[in-house]
C-alpha cells in the first residue's frame, strides 16, 4: 500500500511517499480503506521536532512516535478481528491514530476497538469521507476544553483563533450551549467566523481584546499565544481561562458525541483546501504558514462520497 513514510524531523520534504506493508488486523481491531485524512498544526509540531525531544514530548501531548504521518481519517471498515463486536465489514467510520506507530496518511490502518489508542466511531451520515476526518481532534479538544468551564446560556466567551480547527469548532459548540460568543481572528477570517455562529467578531491586528474593557465567563485561547496572566483584567469575576496547552483525552464517547452533533446541525466542519495523498508535502507547507481556515484534508481515494 502507499503511505506517507516520516524519515526524520525537519521541513516537509522529511515526509516521503511509500510503498509499505499492508497491515493486518489483531483480534480486537479493525482493517479500514482510508478515504480521507487530514494535516494538523500537531503534525506539524512533531514533525520539526528534533529526533532527541520526541521521545518526551510526544509521551507529554499523548501523542505516539510514527512511522507513518496523519492523526485523523475516514473510511470504510474492510476487515475485523475476531473479538471486534462493534463494527463490521462495510461501515462507514472515522477516528484518530493518535497512540498508534502507523497514522493514517496511507491507504490503509487499523485500529483497536476500544483502548485508547486510537478512537473510531461510525461516521457522520450528513458529511463526505473528507469532512469527516477534519472532525476529530478539533471537534474533541473544543468539546471537552468548553465542558471543564461549564459553559451555558447567557455565558459571555471569547474564542481567541476563531478561524483554526479547534477555534471553528469552539465557535459552534459555545453557541449551542446557549453562549453569547465573541470570535477573534484576522479580518481576512471575520466572515467566516461570523457564518458559523460568532455574535461579535474582532480583528486581532486591529483591536487587542485585553484593553477594551470588557469582560467575559471564559477566554479560549485556541492557538497556545495568550498566557492567563494577560487576561485576568479580561475576566469577570469567577471568569475562565482556557487554553489547548491542557491535557484533553480522546475518548470513542466523545466521537459519537460529535457525530450526533454533526447529524443534529449542530456543528460542521470547515474545510479550507484538500490535497491528494501524493501532495501532503505541499500541504505541509501550506499549514506551516500558520493561516488555515478550519482544516487541511488529505484525499486518499479518489471519490469522497458520503
Amino acid at each position: 500500500m502507499k503511505a506517507i513514510v516520516i524519515t526524520g524531523s525537519g521541513p516537509p520534504e522529511v515526509l516521503q511517499i511509500r510503498d509499505v506493508e499492508k497491515p493486518t488486523p489483531r483480534d480486537n481491531e479493525m482493517l479500514v480503506r482510508v478515504h480521507a485524512s487530514t494535516v494538523t498544526m500537531g503534525d506539524v509540531i512533531l514533525r520539526k521536532m528534533p529526533r532527541f525531544l520526541m521521545g518526551p514530548m510526544v509521551t507529554l501531548m499523548g501523542f505516539r512516535m510514527k512511522k507513518v504521518a496523519g492523526h485523523e481519517l475516514a473510511g470504510i471498515v474492510e476487515a475485523v478481528g475476531r473479538d471486534v463486536r462493534s463494527f463490521s465489514k462495510g461501515d462507514h467510520v472515522f477516528g484518530t491514530t493518535t497512540g498508534l506507530k502507523c497514522g493514517a496518511n496511507a491507504e490503509y490502518v487499523c485500529i483497536p476497538e476500544e483502548g485508547g489508542r486510537g478512537v473510531v466511531a461510525r461516521k457522520p451520515a450528513n458529511v463526505s469521507f473528507g469532512e469527516a476526518a477534519a472532525i476529530p481532534i478539533g471537534g474533541m479538544t473544543a468539546l471537552q476544553l468548553l465542558r471543564s468551564a461549564n459553559v451555558k446560556s447567557g455565558d459571555r466567551v471569547l474564542i481567541y483563533g476563531a478561524s483554526g480547527s479547534v477555534g471553528t469548532y469552539a465557535v459552534q459548540l459555545a453557541k449551542h450551549y446557549g453562549a453569547h460568543v465573541t470570535g477573534v481572528c484576522s479580518g481576512a477570517n471575520l466572515d467566516l467566523v461570523r457564518s458559523i455562529g460568532a455574535d461579535e467578531v474582532m480583528d486581532y491586528t486591529k483591536e487587542d481584546f485585553r484593553k477594551n474593557g470588557k469582560t467575559y465567563d471564559v477566554v479560549f485561547d485556541t492557538v497556545r499565544k495568550l498566557r492567563s496572566s494577560g487576561c485576568r483584567k479580561s475576566l469577570g469575576k469567577n471568569g475562565v481561562f482556557l487554553s489547548c496547552w491542557s491535557a484533553t483525552r480522546e475518548s470513542n464517547e466523545e466521537l459519537i458525541r460529535l457525530k450526533e452533533l454533526v447529524e443534529a446541525g449542530k456543528i460542521r466542519p470547515v474545510i479550507d483546501r484538500t490535497y491528494p495523498l501524493e501532495q501532503v508535502v505541499e500541504a505541509h507547507r501550506y499549514v506551516d504558514l500558520g493561516h488555515k481556515r478550519g482544516n487541511v484534508v488529505i484525499t486518499v481515494v479518489g471519490d469522497d462520497d458520503a
